[in-house]
């Protein structure tokens, strides 16, 4: 990793003036300033991993919010990001939300009382964000949902792209023979143009352009993110859809809970019924059978949001937003029927 005397080499000034650029300095010219950040950017220093080189402020710890207490995928991002920010000597203060809570509400009252020097969003509504992140005065970032529509100079996103997964887990069904497919899926609202759940509406454009039929009232069962609701959300599928071939959950954690509802109603995962999740969690490799999934890459997702956010803490930059990529994992729960 660099440090504030390679970042003083590659620029060409000294150590003095690259930290008066750190420390947000008026003493500095622009071309100074202009050239050692661009240095910064490029070598990913990361100032609070070098706290002996800095004056910093004191201020309270970075606030992370987990939508939803049964979510094992945000766990393990939490996990990720705990350690990216124990790597950098930072501190952190873990609130667990429901999945019904607003997280911004909640944002807005620590933020009063606490004053972090950051905050964190696992997981989020975006018609919460819509209507009053601008409020919150804090560098921020939601993790695992894309917040590029938010205009905010102090919000980043780094998720995989919805869309895109969902689209990937509905062709590789229909790759395999599938027309009769059921979809269990979380948070799901309507608009003037359609459906604006990414999760469900990839899925259901991917359908469209097979030319396959899909009756919303009929195929989808909405669902929170757990075992217990995918269970119960699985046996209400059945009962309107039982002709159905293949499911695709929104989540590994409704997926299992789907197989067990399955399993219990004498169907066979994937002789009778095929099935793919969402997520990638360590949970589904060992479910027997072992379940296909869309793996997101929350090393990747932990490591650069952490990245951003203490980038902009430490220069008050604009945030930005960025899609990790995903991978199609097809195990054992899907049975090709052509």
């Amino acid at each position: 990793m660099a440090t504030i005397k390679d970042i003083a080499r590659l620029s060409g000034y000294s150590i003095g003036t690259v930290s008066r650029v750190i420390n947000n300095h008026h003493d500095v010219s622009e071309q100074a300033r202009q050239t050692i950040e661009k240095v910064i950017a490029e070598s990913g220093f990361q100032p609070n991993a070098n706290a002996k080189h800095l004056k910093q402020t004191a201020s309270s710890a970075i606030t992370i919010f987990v939508k939803g207490t049964q979510n094992v995928f945000l766990e393990d991002i939490l996990e990720k990001i705990q350690l990216q920010l124990r790597n950098s000597h930072e501190t952190a203060t873990v609130i667990f939300l429901d999945e019904a809570d607003n997280e911004i509400e909640a944002a807005k009252k620590i933020e009063t009382e606490r004053r972090p020097r950051g905050m964190i969003f696992l997981g989020g509504n975006l018609d919460h964000f819509r209507k009053s992140f601008s409020e919150l005065k804090t560098p921020s970032t939601l993790v695992s949902a894309d917040a590029s529509e938010i205009e905010s100079s102090l919000l980043s996103s780094f998720a995989t792209d919805d869309y895109e997964g969902s689209y990937a887990a509905l062709e590789l069904l229909i790759h395999n023979g599938h027309t009769k497919i059921g979809i269990i899926g979380g948070h799901m609202s309507y608009n003037e143009e359609g459906i604006t759940s990414a999760r469900l509406s990839g899925a259901v454009d991917c359908l469209k352009k097979h030319d396959i039929e899909f009756d919303l009232e009929k195929q989808f069962v909405a669902s929170r993110f757990s075992m217990d609701d995918g269970f119960r959300a699985a046996k209400r599928l059945l009962k309107k859809y039982p002709d159905l071939t293949a499911v695709f959950a929104h989540s590994d954690m409704i997926a299992i809970g789907a197989l067990r509802a399955f399993t219990d109603s004498g169907l066979n995962v994937p002789d009778d019924i095929s099935l793919i999740g969402f997520d990638g969690i360590e949970y589904s490799r060992y479910t027997i059978p072992r379940i296909a999934t869309i793996r997101q890459d929350t090393e990747a997702m932990a490591k650069k949001s952490i990245d951003d956010l203490l980038m902009r803490i430490s220069y008050q930059r604009n945030g930005c937003h960025e899609f990790i990529p995903f991978e199609v994992i097809s195990k054992e729960s899907i049975r090709d029927i052509r």
